[in-house]
């Protein structure tokens, strides 16, 4: 077995090291026994090229690393992994030589190896990522750092895949880097694209590298390591049962710290060693910078350059944006050419739509105070559910998870999604325009949720009291509906739900898939990231699923907009009868039966039939409002069983002819008590007990949805 390991050069790095070398007295030749080694890291930068609110953009963090540096030349500036894929339109449109090309004039040394640098394969790795960079033959490559990762093997011989570790020589000072990457690597990424290699214990394959760096004389060893912790909080990490714990308890005393990323969180730990008591430094840092270079994690490890022992040890992490950290001209100007060059290549067409696809909508005022329409994350949208449906249908294969439902959250939306002009319908859909509607470039995570968390999740659109938004509606994709009761206790609203027209099963499992933003638990869904089993991040970024959907649905003919409402309120009376009698009336309110733009078609009137037969239709008040909830398209709904109804469960359907929708409401039907000589009454005036979702509920008859 190989083990390939790669040195900087000598020469270079003396030169750096003498820079900033203190001398003392007249003995200018003798420099300081004690050495200050500043490593810079980031993790997880997915081609944030730009800057945008805390992201500090690639002109800022390039211009803080020659700052920093230029403070102690005595400097390597590493990375985590994930630098590439899952990048934002202006680098992923380019295949991320936007991002290579500023990481290169940043002056990155070295990185591990993260799964996104494996979305393409390995070969694309090898032969296009970390090859030179040829105009005519490897346009798109380039990468100037080594990437390293001890435990990633080809299969068919067992040598290293890409260098194993890189030392940094600074003369007095040798500072040795292991990479790795997370152990999951072959379900984050096409298993064809991997098939030739072997992922392998990162704790093993780290502990055995780091060996080999000591016994050559690496005074500092780091492992950059693609895998991270849960959360930020020190104390919890290594004993979290995870993979990450097994690095921080497994990894051997000759690793001096832990440069850790793939969970895009930042914290900024140490662990005592207990072989290292009788040390100056006693803890070993476990670092991370977050995500989308946000930050720098900065270790500065004092080395006794006659002994190599570590005598003294800083860290922090360094916030980027809006720190008075200048922009590196150079790579601006690379980053303004990249942006131009994305609004050509942007207006590639990917296909055409049938209508527009529109946010929620309601009215509100702006700032100076005007009566305007604006968004609506409350509301039900078409755009809503088409992303949904788009996730769900990039990960219904078995290797990606096999999706049954998917969900999508309002504030991924950015814009509607409308197409080329202001004409007629049909439109071409532009890359831009679909990029433009979600900027973040986040991946696909499937996991497993029963039909019970499925529910919880639903009821976290009611938000948190005190939040800025009181509900957030989720796109959900095709063939999940549910229905609800706007007036129910909070935490139990959902009255049903249902698949494919089939109930769903508190108990049974169900593959669903969310993006990376979700999985987390963004905008209070804790549900997915407390309670999914067997999450697993795809790889897929929001975006290239969008591109793929259009070009398998709407290259040959437009793509239709789905007006069907997906969630329907349906609430009952207080006082509701639990069971009706032949020919009693059933009385009960509707809403959220239209979506809310000037574009979406909406129902005028909803009807409701028994078996086939028109019991009456009602009209439909669609009037916008300002209400941040879903409730547009009310309806008032009271109809009369017939005399003749059998005893039973009686399923009323709801339906709109201009829109598609239909829901069930059913409702038991018991003998007339005796008492009433033939006139038909409600029956068992107390409070109802229907079923949803394994409860009993306690304001109606049971409710589900089916489109």
């Amino acid at each position: 077995m190989s083990s390939a390991r790669q040195r900087t050069a000598g020469a270079l790095s003396l030169g750096l090291v003498l820079a900033g070398v203190t001398t003392v007295g007249a003995a200018p030749a003798q420099a300081d026994p004690i050495v200050d080694v500043q490593i810079l890291a980031t993790n997880d930068f997915h081609g944030r090229i730009q800057q945008d609110g805390t992201q500090a953009g690639a002109a800022v963090l390039a211009g803080a690393v020659d700052q920093l540096r230029a403070q102690n030349p005595n400097t390597v500036f590493a990375a985590a992994g994930d630098l590439i894929g899952a990048s934002t339109f202006e680098s992923f449109i380019q295949h991320d030589k936007p991002t290579i090309d500023a990481l290169n004039a940043a002056g990155l040394e070295v990185s591990a190896v993260g799964n996104h640098e494996l979305d393409q394969g390995y070969d694309d790795l090898i032969n296009r990522v970390m090859a030179a960079y040829d105009a005519e033959t490897n346009p798109y490559g380039g990468a100037e750092w080594q990437y390293v990762a001890a435990n990633l093997k080809l299969r068919a011989t067992g040598d290293d895949a890409v260098p194993a570790s890189w030392i940094k020589d600074f003369g007095q000072v040798q500072v040795g880097f292991v990479g790795a990457v997370t152990e999951e690597l072959d379900a984050l990424v096409s298993p064809a694209g991997i098939a030739d290699l072997e992922i392998r214990s990162i704790v093993e394959t780290t502990n055995a590298e780091a060996a080999s760096l000591k016994a050559e004389g690496a005074d500092v060893v780091v492992l950059l390591v693609h895998e991270g912790a849960a959360g930020t909080d020190c104390s919890a990490m290594p004993t979290a049962g995870d993979a990450f714990a097994e690095i921080i308890t497994g990894v051997s005393p000759e690793v001096d710290a832990i440069v850790s990323g793939h969970t895009h969180l930042a914290y900024d730990c140490a662990f005592p060693v207990a072989e290292w008591s009788d040390r100056a430094v006693t803890t070993r840092p476990v670092v991370s910078a977050g995500q989308y270079g946000m930050n720098l994690n900065q270790l500065v490890y004092s080395v006794d350059a006659a002994t190599g022992e570590v005598v003294g040890l800083t860290t922090d992490i360094l916030p980027l944006a809006n720190q008075g950290y200048p922009a590196d001209p150079d790579v601006a100007a690379l980053v303004q050419a990249a942006v131009a060059e994305a609004d050509v290549l942007g207006a590639e067409p990917l296909g055409e739509i049938a209508g527009p696809f529109n946010r929620a909508q309601r009215w509100g005022t702006n700032q100076a105070g005007e009566t305007v329409l604006v968004e609506n994350r409350g509301g039900e949208s078409t755009l809503g559910n088409l992303v949904a449906e788009v996730q769900r249908w990039a990960t219904e294969t078995p290797e990606a998870g096999g999706a049954q439902i998917a969900f999508m959250n309002p504030g991924g939306l950015r814009a509607d999604m409308v197409g080329t002009g202001t004409g007629a319908f049909p439109r071409t859909l532009t890359y831009k325009q679909a990029a433009v509607v979600q900027p973040f470039a986040n991946t696909l995570v499937n996991m497993r949720l029963t039909g019970e968390q499925i529910k919880t999740a639903l009821e976290q659109q009611w938000q948190p009291k005190g939040s800025s938004r009181p509900f957030l509606r989720l796109g959900v994709s095709e063939g999940f509906t549910y229905t609800y009761d706007p007036a129910g206790p909070a935490g139990d609203r959902i009255t049903a739900m249902s698949l494919h027209g089939e109930p769903i099963d508190p108990a049974a499992t169900y593959s669903v898939t969310v993006n990376s933003f979700l999985a987390t638990g963004g905008d209070n869904f804790a549900v997915f990231a407390d309670e999914g089993n067997n999450a697993r991040d795809t790889g897929k970024v929001d975006l290239t699923a969008m591109v793929d959907y259009l070009a398998t649905f709407a290259a040959d003919e437009p793509l239709a907009v789905d007006y069907r409402q997906h969630a329907v309120g349906v609430s009952f009376p207080a006082d509701a009868p639990a069971t009706y009698a032949p020919g009693a009336t059933v009385a009960f309110d509707v809403s959220s039966w239209s979506m809310s733009t000037a574009a979406d078609v909406k129902d005028t009137e909803l009807t409701v039939s028994l078996g086939g037969v028109e019991l009456g239709t009602f009209p439909v008040d669609t009037t916008l409002g300002t209400a941040a909830f879903d409730e547009l398209g009310t309806a008032a709904v009271s109809v009369v069983l017939p005399e003749d109804l059998e005893p039973g469960t009686a399923v009323l359907t709801l339906s709109g002819a201009a829109t598609g929708t239909e829901v069930t409401v059913p409702v038991e039907v018991v003998e007339p008590h005796p008492s009433t000589n033939g006139k038909a009454k409600g029956h068992d005036k107390g409070k109802a007990q229907g079923k949803a979702v394994g409860h009993h509920k306690e304001r109606g008859p049971a409710l589900a949805t089916a489109l």
